[in-house]
């Protein structure tokens, strides 16, 4: 049962920042009164803007992905120390970059500010993916639709913030 333990934690952990950060995003998308228009459902969006309810599921499965990923780096790569150490430091630092985003673009209303922090989230997720290939390159390779959800949301958090720079909110 212990063996079931650590892989299981693994994927819990980005999966709280995500729920943590989801009473942030909900506040904002739907409005709490009925017949009130929310500040997010306010902005104007790309015609490409997926629909609200798609971002749960998507970034749940990624959470877990990247979740199993950095267990299969802190197996293979012994632990917290020796090879595993400089990757999962990295995963680390894209993981706190990646839940810091919904604070600033939904709590704090700063579109440009999420914008630059979603930049280095991108470059954070980039250098884990190649440290994490030098311990396990499936690893690896499961990142790489978290990197092309990112690159998407990073396209689509610009378009937001160019279609709306003028908003005094």
């Amino acid at each position: 049962m212990a063996n079931y333990l650590k892989p299981v934690a693994a994927v819990l952990i980005p999966n709280i920042g995500g729920f943590l950060g989801g009473f942030v995003t909900r506040k904002e998308v739907r409005p709490s009164k009925p017949g009130e228009v929310s500040w997010y459902m306010a902005l104007k969006k790309p015609s490409f803007q997926p629909p609200s309810w798609l971002f749960a599921p998507v970034w749940t499965g990624l959470y877990c992905s990247m979740g199993y990923a950095s267990y299969m780096i802190y197996r293979d790569g012994g632990g917290f120390s020796g090879d595993a150490a400089l990757p999962l430091a990295l995963y680390g630092t894209q993981l706190a970059l990646n839940w810091a985003w919904s604070p600033l673009f939904f709590g704090q209303k700063k579109l440009g500010l999420a914008l630059c922090e979603n930049m280095l989230l991108w470059g954070s997720i980039l250098a884990t993916i190649v440290a994490f290939h030098q311990v396990n390159a499936d690893a690896a390779h499961i990142l790489l639709p978290y990197l092309g959800w990112v690159s998407f949301a990073n396209f689509l958090n610009f378009k937001i913030w160019r279609l709306n720079k003028d908003r005094k909110d």
